[in-house]
């Protein structure tokens, strides 16, 4: 039961990662000698380290980010052994929380003795559902645990006035990852299918039902999430905010699906019936279809399944071994499920990770470093400003409306001014599945008791020992946790060619993302509302346009390429991000002298080798086959080569011909900030 997160926002990511150790400058070692700089930069910057170091088993990508950030794990597993071998900390204190969180979740024996003993409860409550009434009570308490089936209610700014917090109703109840999973033709997601058929058949089994009778329970919890895909927003569409916008009253709730009690759903939820947005009616209309006609015993191997689904890596392994068999190992192309420290490790962060993350910044993130921090953020800021008050595309009057804009970005560093408490979470030694339904209890309740407040700012959207990093249109925030804020992304012994290489340009992404097709539907105040003049708005969707043009050209294998619209908003933040930084760049050494030139190479050849160096991932196959299919990130090679391409600096300070492949041809570059 992972917290909620909110899907309409999608907390703009860079996926990233942090590691431990001084890096001083580039890794020249890395750099792949037989390559060509101006012909494959992403396989030139690091091809000679992916060359010498395979991707693990158990990861479905590799990099010195993605090594880095399994280091970052070391930090948190010592972290929770440390406070896990103490037994007498205060009950409820963040001490007795995290480590008893992580004992319990070590106990393997223990959890293997259990089996499916600590999910019958809820397998059995639903078995005794009888009657539509106790259908909808029972997914009332499984949306208090943070099981999302068939739809999800999470607290969020109001898309036209962000100061207020409201309830959105959002799709979920699906166990693949996304609609075209159930519904395209192609043999990749045919294959899909078969597998997950068999996957919920086997689950079923382990959980004690009968052979035949679980694949007759696969059929129908396919049958059934194949109707809501079929009636939910594709990949594409997710990212429209105007297509999720749907304010509505809560009176106007029992019209659109009036075969649920909103009114019992709401009071047992302990929610006010404030203004509210349904981000898809279609899909609750659907959800209203299937109260109305579906048989009981349908809904009610759905919900077990989601159950079982949501259960399966807290239960025994056979359960992990069999979740990891399609989920991991199909999925991914991993072929080792992860060592069960840092399974738990992860689990503690994410359910508790504000407890876990004030002893993290106390070890891992100094003061001077986000000082350091601060720095390059406001270099990158002005930057920012600078770029847009230079365009020659853009009018006076809109110039003036993204100026504002900028100017009320709002950047978070490291970890919040007030961590969270978990008052009232009772966390034990006994039963690991049994911790993750009191932490995702009290999330789902700390989410809902925002609904009808003001906006608190104060909130992140990520723990302090993600290494990660997001943006926020309806507060137009930047975060970055201090789980990003390590080597090799940065380090505050590293050259600024270095730094504003690597965390710069991510910075620069997070800033790029207030302005790219998503971002710009947002206002300085983070209303969904137009800022643009309609002859603008032509221009900027052209340029847009570009980008998806040179995104849809890159395959990953025959017949498979990029979704340019789905990658379009990170496409933008790449390229704009790596244009700003090294403007930023330029910009923090004037009037200081020259950073040096090391093994050869200058200060602007190591501000993008940083770039290609920290993200230049190897990736399986089967991960990027999911990534094209469902990611709005590009795979790593057209992260590095895509941006780069279309940007003179590059070119520049590799000296690369007109010709090369790593400049793209005047006719089709593309240049959006």
């Amino acid at each position: 039961m992972v917290r909620s997160t909110l899907p309409l926002v999608a907390l703009l990511a860079a996926a990233t990662t942090a590691s431990a150790g001084a890096v001083h400058g580039i890794h020249p070692e890395d750099i792949n000698r037989n390559g060509d700089a101006c012909t494959d930069f992403f396989d030139y910057a690091n091809g000679a380290w992916r060359q010498q170091n395979p991707i693990p088993n158990y990861m479905d990508r590799w990099s010195r980010r993605w090594q880095s950030g399994e280091v970052n794990k070391e930090h948190v597993r010592d972290i929770l052994t440390e406070l896990s071998a103490k037994t007498d900390w205060p009950k409820g204190s963040a001490g007795q929380l995290a480590g008893d969180f992580y004992a319990a979740c070590m106990d393997e024996s223990r959890v293997d003795a259990l089996g499916s003993k600590p999910v019958q409860p809820w397998l059995n409550e639903i078995a005794a559902i009888n009657d539509k009434a106790g259908l909808q009570k029972a997914i009332g308490r499984l949306h208090d645990v943070g099981v999302a089936v068939p739809f999800q209610v999470y607290a969020g700014e109001d898309l036209h006035d962000p100061s207020k917090t409201i309830a959105h109703i959002y799709a979920g109840g699906l166990g693949m990852p996304d609609r075209d999973y159930y519904v395209k033709p192609e043999p990749r997601f045919v294959e899909a299918r078969a597998k997950y058929l068999a996957h919920v058949a086997k689950m079923f089994e382990l959980s004690g039902v009968p052979a035949a009778q679980a694949k007759q329970d696969a059929d129908t919890v396919f049958a059934f999430e194949k109707r809501l895909a079929e009636a939910s927003f594709d990949n594409v569409q997710l990212r429209d905010p105007k297509l999720q916008d749907n304010a509505t009253v809560f009176a106007a709730l029992s019209k659109l699906a009036p075969h649920f009690d909103w009114n019992a759903y709401f009071d047992a939820a302990k929610m006010p019936r404030n203004a509210l947005n349904v981000t898809q009616p279609k899909f609750v209309q659907q959800v209203d279809r299937e109260l109305a006609t579906t048989p009981l015993p349908q809904w009610k191997t759905y919900l077990q399944w989601h159950v079982l689904n949501t259960a399966a890596d807290s239960l025994s392994q056979p359960f992990v071994e069999e979740n990891f068999a399609f989920n991991g190992k199909f999925l991914t192309g991993a072929t080792e499920i992860k060592p069960r420290w840092k399974r738990c490790a992860e689990a503690t962060d994410n359910q508790l990770g504000e407890a876990l993350g004030q002893k993290y910044v106390e070890k891992y993130f100094p003061p001077e470093a986000k000082a350091r921090m601060q720095e390059m953020v406001k270099n990158i800021l002005l930057a920012m400003d600078d770029t847009i008050k230079e365009l020659d595309w853009m009018d006076p009057a809109t110039k003036k409306k993204a100026l504002e804009k900028r100017a009320t970005f709002f950047p978070k560093l490291g970890y919040p001014d007030k961590f969270k408490t978990y008052d009232g979470v009772v966390v034990s030694r006994d039963s690991a599945w049994d911790n993750v339904v009191a932490a995702s209890r009290w999330n789902v309740a700390d989410n809902r008791s925002q609904i009808g407040k003001p906006t608190d700012r104060s909130r992140w959207g990520m723990t302090p020992p993600t290494s990660n990093a997001y943006y926020n249109p309806l507060q137009n925030e930047i975060v970055f946790p201090a789980g990003i804020l390590q080597p090799p992304a940065f380090d505050v012994n590293a050259t600024d060619a270095v730094n504003y290489g690597a965390i710069g340009v991510v910075i620069g992404h997070e800033i790029s993302h207030g302005f790219d097709d998503q971002g710009a539907q947002f206002d300085a105040q983070g209303r969904l509302a137009n800022w643009w003049t309609p002859a603008d708005n032509k221009k900027f969707e052209a340029k847009g346009e570009c980008v998806v043009k040179q995104f849809e050209g890159y395959f990953i294998e025959p017949g498979v390429h990029h979704n340019g619209k789905l990658v379009l908003g990170e496409s933008i933040g790449d390229l704009a991000g790596a244009k700003i930084a090294f403007r930023a760049y330029q910009k923090s050494r004037e009037g200081k002298a020259p950073e040096p030139t090391l093994d050869g190479f200058t200060p602007e050849q190591q501000f993008f080798l940083a770039w290609g160096q920290w993200r230049g991932d190897e990736t399986r196959m089967e991960t990027q086959r999911t990534m094209v299919q469902g990611d709005p990130h590009p795979i790593a090679k057209y992260r590095v080569n895509g941006p780069l391409s279309n940007l003179p600096a590059f070119r520049e300070a590799f000296q690369c011909k007109a010709d090369a492949p790593m400049v793209r041809p005047e006719a089709d570059r593309c240049e959006v900030w």
